[in-house]
């Protein structure tokens, strides 16, 4: 059997978030808590502009993976736009095809929802993840020029 991907249901909120906060941890953060992060999933699992997807190993295993799809709409593209924020594969579930099913249903699900663009940034120096997203069509020069992400935190400058 092959790793597989679904749409969480809001019946899976909990689910989502301990993988969410596995991720967060992973990540070495302190924030947000536990309950922050729940709370978080289940406002936005039960909206329209955002959804979470899970996957397995196969179908008698738990969920190992996780990916938070958002969408928006885009001026110049006249449609919705989609943006993968999150894909994270526990670490003892890596190297079984659960990141590359998360990424195929994002792109897959992107698509279905009217999305002629999805988009996602990663670190440079995150190979595995590099090659994932490549293998699956992403480019950093996707329209002939590098692409890339700038950011800035509003709070406690």
């Amino acid at each position: 059997m092959s790793a597989r991907a679904w749409r969480a249901g809001p019946e899976e909120a909990e689910t989502v978030a301990t993988l969410l906060t596995a991720f967060r941890d992973h990540l070495d953060r302190g924030r947000p808590s536990d309950n922050a992060i729940l709370a978080g999933v289940e406002r936005l699992i039960e909206g329209l502009d955002a959804e979470f997807l899970l996957a397995c190993a196969d179908d008698d295993s738990p969920p190992t993976g996780v990916a938070q799809l958002r969408f928006r709409f885009s001026l110049w593209e006249a449609s919705p736009d989609a943006w993968l924020e999150d894909v994270f594969v526990l670490p003892a579930a890596r190297r079984h095809g659960i990141g590359t099913a998360l990424v195929t249903a994002a792109v897959a699900r992107a698509g279905e929802r009217g999305s002629r663009r999805i988009e996602l940034d990663v670190t440079e120096d995150n190979a595995p993840a590099l090659a994932l997203y490549e293998g699956i069509g992403f480019s950093a020069a996707a329209k002939g020029a590098r692409s890339l992400y700038l950011g800035r935190r509003l709070e406690g400058e």
